[in-house]
């Protein structure tokens, strides 16, 4: 039973990393790695997203907004709105860079997704 029939409001972070993640056409296109939760606040600034690679090779992590991922329960997954080319021309980081990412982004991560000030559609 999922958290969004369960009746709980609340996830645990374990229940989302390995979630997949599919662009609004229902392709998969990645699934969640890992969250990135601001220390003093408590809130989840990011999902870093697995995208891209075989195996761990090759693989990019891109850190979303929290907010522009949607759970759908019928796909057992969150959606985004963003396509594969606008995911391959973004900001990434490999798995060691991500040691250094911080809650101090969320400011770049919403400039790269949202450069009007808006999450696209």
């Amino acid at each position: 039973m999922d958290n969004q029939t369960s009746g709980h409001q609340l996830i645990t972070a374990s229940r989302v990393n390995g979630t997949p993640v599919f662009n609004t056409q229902g392709d998969r296109i990645g699934h969640v790695d890992d969250l990135s939760i601001q220390k003093v606040s408590g809130q989840v600034v990011a999902a870093l997203l697995s995208f891209g690679g075989f195996l761990g090779i090759g693989e990019r992590f891109h850190p979303l907004p929290w907010d522009v991922l949607t759970y759908e329960p019928d796909k057992g997954g969150y959606v985004i709105s963003l396509s594969r080319a606008q995911l391959e021309a973004a900001r990434h980081y490999s798995r060691d860079e991500l040691e250094a990412f911080g809650a101090g982004e969320r400011e770049n991560i919403l400039a790269a997704y949202a450069p009007n000030g808006s999450i696209p559609p």
